[in-house]
């Protein structure tokens, strides 16, 4: 009985040194698991952080690309406003000459029939 009780005492203990062993071997790997996992965190953050800075200065390059466009399409308006504005003010000299030409060739069309 006596040697029963050492047997099982034996067993009893190499199983809880073995349990130590085991649980300090799991709380190694999960320490590496989190420092890999923080590693990753800290990657995905810093990449996060460049995306963010792109997109910002993508929103300010594509701010200044529009008010840049409307510039140009402003002084394209005011260009096509004022040849409209010359083409107003011409319009009735125009119209005088191309009435003329009919006229003169009525004219002739007349005289040599």
């Amino acid at each position: 009985m006596e040697i029963t009780g050492i047997i099982l005492g034996t067993v009893a203990s190499c199983t809880i040194i073995g349990l130590f062993i085991w649980l300090n071997s799991r709380l190694k790997d999960q320490e590496m698991n989190t420092a890999l996992l923080e590693g990753e965190l800290e990657g995905a953050r810093h990449a996060y952080e460049a995306l963010m800075k792109n997109f910002n200065d993508y929103q300010a390059h594509t701010d200044r690309k529009i008010v840049e466009l409307e510039k140009q399409l402003e002084i394209k308006s005011n260009k096509a406003e004022r040849r409209i504005d010359k083409l107003d003010k011409d319009l009735p000299s125009i119209i005088g000459r191309v009435v003329g030409q009919i006229e003169l060739a009525q004219d002739t069309i007349n005289r040599k029939m």
